[in-house]
């Protein structure tokens, strides 16, 4: 997919920025809701760590008064008040914040938490990033709720630029059957409505999972024998490349295997929809294109 968002819907995106003269603004979220500000947000909880990475995207990470656990980049946000995990949240915690806007995460927060804190006054816009397209334009609706779209502009034209490259370079090339591990016991991968499966297609992949609509969804051994990839990435779950990459050299005649293609990269240059996922998409296309030029 050609990333042009915003030269190509100049006039939807001219209805929603804010004037600087101090105008309310409104932006549809991800439930297909109005947000209303009066005036730029100024106290600010994010309530998943990637949204907490989108705000510091936009210029507007000094806004931030709350984020939840694991929202540790930049180092910074790891230094601001925590009210909860994702998926517990401390509504005492964020009423004493004061937030004046709380940006939630669709399908990860619990709904009841977010219409409790809706009927407690408090506005909240809904996000659910899904492919990389979406995260330059969620930079841009935060932007607008921030007021920070002149610092914003940079960050997305760079995401465009890049993106676009990537598309360029590599994703008419042949494909190259690419099998991402998430985990191994129960082996856990990606299916084809995750932002991991657009990575690989970006990068000129064919993920042989992607039949699979399931999120995360648990896979044995045997089908990803019989569906022999040419290249296994494995994230695992911190910097580390994890020792259970190295189970499938017990099946020499996988492809993967005999011509030298297991691959690791850092679980959250991947499976966060943040600009840093291009980074990520980087590497992966490094070394799908590799085991490209082996074959």
């Amino acid at each position: 997919m050609n990333l042009r968002i915003f030269s190509i819907s100049a006039s939807w995106a001219i209805s929603l920025l804010f004037n600087f003269s101090g105008r309310a603004a409104e932006i549809i979220d991800d439930d297909g809701l109005f947000v209303r500000l009066e005036k730029p947000a100024s106290r600010i909880i994010s309530l998943a760590p990637s949204l907490t990475e989108l705000v510091y995207a936009t210029g507007a990470g000094d806004k931030l008064v709350g984020v939840v656990d694991y929202s540790d980049y930049p180092p910074q946000a790891a230094l601001l008040p925590v009210v909860g995990r994702f998926d517990l949240l401390d509504i005492e915690r964020i009423l004493e914040l004061q937030p004046d806007l709380i940006i939630a995460w669709r399908s990860g927060n619990p709904r009841s938490s977010i219409s409790q804190l809706k009927n407690l006054g408090l506005t909240v816009y809904i996000a659910e990033p899904k492919n990389l397209t979406s995260i330059a334009n969620h930079i841009y609706k935060l932007s607008v709720l921030t007021g920070t779209q002149e610092e914003a502009k940079s960050t997305i034209q760079e995401f465009n630029r890049t993106y676009e490259e990537l598309r360029t370079q590599y994703s008419d090339r042949a494909k190259i059957k690419t099998f991402y591990q998430v985990w191994d016991k129960p082996i856990i991968t990606v299916g084809g409505n995750e932002l991991i499966n657009d990575i690989i297609e970006l990068c000129g992949g064919e993920n042989i999972f992607k039949e699979i609509q399931l999120i995360a969804p648990k896979i044995d051994q045997e089908s990803v024998l019989i569906r022999n990839p040419a290249v296994i990435i494995a994230s695992g779950s911190n910097t580390k490349r994890p020792k259970w990459l190295d189970d499938w050299k017990r099946w020499p005649d996988l492809t993967a295997i005999t011509e030298g293609n297991l691959f690791f990269i850092i679980p959250e240059l991947l499976q966060r929809h943040t600009p840093r996922a291009l980074i990520g998409a980087t590497q992966m296309c490094t070394y799908i294109e590799r085991a490209r030029e082996i074959r």
